[in-house]
């Protein structure tokens, strides 16, 4: 299979707010690929339409295609990217921290971001009421954030696992930036969090991954 060989791009089908296609994004963006954006509308529920579902049945962004290649959930897809397109490697090559990294990646995506994803918040809304949502929210990304702070604090550098960028600062940025901009979370418990944070804020590949640079992102 010939794949991306200049005559097909890669596409991405995105949520400008979804935090796990922010994860790609960044992703392609280290790795200089470049995408064509496809944009799927999750609060008018594009993601449940037949067409999406033939590409994901379980109706989830992001999902890339790669000329024949078509995957789904974010941490396959990164894994794919890493070993398809070498270039800028999202893992160390050192055992121990490239698990360090794993473990951070799979604290994001299985333990905080399931909790806050739009259907499971809408449906707390709609059975209890927006209060209950929020606290919900904080208490497990806090839980999240908590484990985060002890993982990481053996290991961070500038970044999450040292002073290169890997997998883990992938899988932070996105959550740590919807907890401040979208749940207001105060960061101030979360001092390694809050560091690294900022340290994202000064890399390109990170900020034009970010909800607000995408193409589908409301113009304020």
């Amino acid at each position: 299979s010939s794949g991306n060989d200049g005559n097909k791009k890669l596409q991405l089908y995105s949520y400008f707010r979804s935090s796990c296609s922010c994860r790609v994004r960044i992703g392609l963006n280290l790795k200089g690929l470049e995408y064509e954006y496809k944009a799927v509308n999750l609060v008018k529920g594009e993601q449940h339409s037949p067409e999406f579902k033939r590409l994901n049945p379980i109706g989830y962004v992001p999902v890339l295609v790669d000329g024949d290649v078509v995957l789904s959930d974010s941490f396959t897809i990164l894994m794919y990217l890493e070993e398809k397109y070498p270039q800028h490697p999202l893992l160390p090559s050192d055992l121990q921290k490239k698990a360090i990294n794993y473990q951070a990646a799979n604290i994001v995506s299985s333990s905080i971001q399931p909790h806050q994803n739009i259907g499971v918040l809408k449906y707390i809304e709609e059975k209890l009421n927006s209060d209950e949502k929020l606290s919900w929210v904080e208490k497990h990304i806090g839980n999240g954030f908590v484990a985060l702070e002890k993982l990481l604090k053996d290991y961070a550098g500038k970044f999450a696992t040292g002073d290169e960028v890997y997998l883990a600062d992938l899988f932070l940025a996105p959550q740590i930036h919807t907890a401040i901009k979208m749940f207001n979370l105060d960061m101030t418990k979360y001092p390694l969090l809050l560091r690294l944070h900022e340290a994202y804020s000064e890399l390109p590949a990170f900020q034009n991954a970010m909800p607000d640079k995408q193409p589908d992102a409301p113009s304020s």
